[in-house]
């Protein structure tokens, strides 16, 4: 995982004009793409205190390992190329609107000789016409039976139509009069192709010239007493009609529009379009999408925007088809793939951009609007209901994951040899440096899902308060202070007023919130410890199982299980046992074992990593003169890290805001002095003395100096003071 420092651009480096820019990885995979006003600005937030950002921004700059921009000339080059961008990288931490199936299209062939008509699905192919997409294919299939009546196009496949052209025998639609059998040269290739041209005109919207046309054609074989004949036109005009009804009015002024809707959470988001075509709907889509990036739901329909209309603008033109004639006002291409309206829920924050964008791609002035009242107000709401019933259908499919988790709980209970299934698992990691800033971390699953608000962080003191001498002993010692706080709290059954060692507040309503959004009852008067697990997991193997148990032995805890995961072979260890228990590589139960020992040991390497990084800016920052903590955090902030800043020169230092030039000199002399070694063998404040003592003011590395007050608090604690007389210890 990188520190984004190492790759921060250096002060001046970046313009301030318009661009997209782009993350990379250690593989020089892009992880990332983004487009800006000013590309100074929107990088520099990127850089700022990783607590500030959204936690999925934090683990797309920590992933990455390089940033790199493009300058364009206006916004609306920098929206067509980040669009091409993620199409050409397919970055994993932008939102992709991806159909949760692949929806079906009518399409017409206009490119063969013969066009054919047929059901297509996948990517679009040049010299096609299409028209959807439809929810199902059985739609497609119904309207088409009716046209066929009255448009006898082809609909069968290469080989069938080259095997009936063979032996001179039409398919059994040629005989029943649903196919003009061009096969066996009933019409000419010329008759076909006018055929099919009609068919896609009356798909197209134009189903009022086709009526007129049977219905005077009807009337004039009655005349003629052609009974026959007039029964059968009789029969298309109600066909055409039929399939007319398919599809409603529901915009009367006749216009072209997509309706979109947005329905959503904080981690995910349902998305419905409506496409209406001269009023009625000719096709709907739906997508429900993982929010990987923090945005809002502005920048959600912008990317939507991006995604739908990029995709349809590659295939809205085919090309003509070779052979045959042609009309001279219409040529095979599919309309516009972006209609004179965009209805959406909410405006995208670059709205004069995107509409640039996608007037360039229909060619003339389209209006994106949140609708306001009549038909379309009311066309909206429909497209919303639909959305909420795509994402509730998506959550109860979801939800069926609930078996999936019974089944690992179950396993537990059966491999562990469990009295119940474990409904609470804890699982303990210990994170260290050669033996500094140890810390221990302790999460906690409910019903096979993380809780993330019942997340605690220990940090690791020793016997002496310099840091436990091994893994198993700060094992030994994180297990004691947990089920110690367990037990005072339930001898007492009040909370506990003691230090805290939780980096995670509680839920604001007093429950625990998971990441399905599940709210689990707490009693708000209970300690943070109060709940015991039915099962604890340590991460490693027979040692660390060992010192567990030992912890729990020494309190008395004897109805709390108890098993180890160990990483190389993914065995599982039971306290006292010779030889591991083996679970099935495809075991649930082993899924959820190394999900919740991975997250235990995500969570203390993030608090390791955050404490080794406080205590070097303490001890680097803390010896210069007139330097408070305001002023630290604005040298941090602009220069990213403890290292950057020491490579500046005293005029860079100078220009960030709140210092001058004095200061400045000071902070360029402190840091300078601290990267080398003193002269005189003394230590720098921060280090240790070669006998092993600290000099006073400066910070060992569990936490506390010298005058023995805390440097940074008990675990989480966010640098509050030391504990005063009278406090529990955790």
């Amino acid at each position: 995982m990188a520190d984004p420092a190492t790759y921060r651009p250096r002060p001046g480096q970046v313009p301030d004009s318009p661009g997209v820019y782009r993350f990379r990885d250690e593989h020089g995979r892009v992880v990332y793409v983004g487009k800006a006003k000013s590309l100074r600005s929107r990088l520099a937030s990127y850089f700022q205190d990783l607590s500030a950002l959204h936690p999925r921004t934090q683990q797309m700059v920590t992933t990455a390992a390089s940033v790199e921009w493009t300058v364009v000339g206006t916004e609306v080059e920098a929206l067509a190329l980040e669009y091409s961008w993620i199409k050409e990288f397919d970055p994993r931490f932008n939102v992709k609107y991806r159909d949760d199936k692949s929806y079906p299209y009518l399409a017409v062939t206009l490119g063969e000789e013969f066009p054919r008509v047929q059901v297509m699905r996948g990517a679009k192919r040049q010299g096609t016409r299409y028209f959807g997409p439809y929810a199902h294919a059985w739609a497609i299939r119904e309207t088409v039976d009716l046209l066929l009546r009255v448009f006898p196009v082809r609909t069968c496949s290469a080989g069938v139509f080259r095997r009936a052209k063979q032996t001179g025998r039409p398919c059994l639609l040629g005989y029943i009069d649903k196919c003009s059998a061009p096969c066996v040269g009933r019409v000419t290739p010329e008759e076909h192709r006018e055929l099919a041209e009609d068919f896609c005109d009356f798909m197209a919207g134009e189903t009022a010239r086709f009526t007129r046309r049977l219905t005077a054609e009807m009337k004039a074989a009655a005349a003629e007493l052609d009974f026959e004949r007039a029964a059968r036109l009789r029969d298309d005009v109600g066909a055409l009609e039929r399939a007319t009804e398919k599809n409603a009015v529901v915009l009367a002024d006749g216009t072209d529009a997509d309706v979109f809707a947005l329905v959503g959470d904080e981690l995910e988001a349902a998305v419905q379009v409506f496409h209406v075509r001269d009023g009625r709907i000719r096709g709907q889509r739906g997508w429900v999408v993982e929010k990987v990036e923090d945005v809002t739901d502005g920048e959600l329909v912008e990317h939507l925007l991006q995604q739908v209309y990029g995709d349809q603008a590659g295939w809205a033109a085919p090309e003509r088809a070779s052979g045959g004639a042609r009309r001279p006002e219409r040529e095979h291409r599919a309309e516009s793939p972006v209609p004179r309206e965009v209805l959406v829920p909410v405006l995208p924050p670059d709205l004069e951009q995107v509409t640039d964008w996608l007037t360039g791609l229909r060619g003339s002035r389209v209006q994106v609007r949140i609708p306001q009242r009549g038909d379309k107000k009311a066309l909206a709401e429909t497209v919303r209901r639909n959305a909420e019933q795509a994402l509730t259908l998506h959550r109860t499919r979801r939800a069926g994951d609930l078996t999936t988790r019974s089944q690992a709980l179950r396993e537990l209970q059966e491999a562990l040899d469990l009295p119940t299934a474990p409904l609470r698992i804890e699982c303990y990691d210990i994170s260290t440096t050669q033996g500094t800033h140890q810390v221990g971390s302790m999460v906690v699953f409910e019903d096979g899902l993380p809780r993330s608000s019942e997340y605690r962080h220990f940090v690791v003191r020793g016997a002496e308060g310099e840091g436990a001498r091994d893994d198993t002993e700060a094992m030994y010692e994180v297990l004691t202070r947990r089920f110690r706080r367990y037990l005072e709290e339930q001898a007492t059954g009040a909370p506990e007023l003691g230090e805290s060692d939780d980096d995670v507040a509680p839920h604001p309503d007093g429950g625990v919130t998971g990441r399905s959004g599940a709210t689990a009852s707490r009693d708000p008067g209970r300690g943070r410890f109060a709940y015991p697990p039915n099962l604890v997991v340590v991460d490693g193997g027979p040692p660390q199982v060992a010192a567990a148990a030992r912890a729990l032995a020494d309190l008395g805890v004897d109805d709390v299980a108890l098993c180890g995961l160990a990483k190389r072979l993914e065995e599982v260890w039971l306290p006292g046992e010779e030889y591991p228990v083996i679970l099935q590589r495809s075991s649930q139960g082993l899924y959820l074992l190394q999900r919740v020992r991975d997250e235990a040991h995500r969570f203390a390497l993030r608090h390791h990593r955050s404490r080794r990084s406080r205590s070097m800016t303490v001890s680097a920052l803390d010896s210069v003169p007139g330097l408070g903590p305001a002023r630290s955090a604005a040298l941090l902030k602009h220069f990213g890290s403890v290292r950057r800043l020491r490579g500046a020169t005293v005029e860079e230092v100078a220009e960030v805001k709140g210092m001058g030039r004095r200061t400045a000199e000071a902070v360029v002399r402190a840091l300078a002095a601290d990267a080398s070694p003193p002269a005189n063998g003394t230590a720098p404040p921060g280090t240790t003395r070669p006998n092993g003592t600290a000099p006073p003011g400066a910070t060992l590395p569990n936490g506390t100096s010298v005058d023995g007050a805390s440097a940074t608090g008990d675990a989480g604690s966010g640098g509050r003071p030391a504990r005063t007389p009278g406090m529990l210890d955790a």
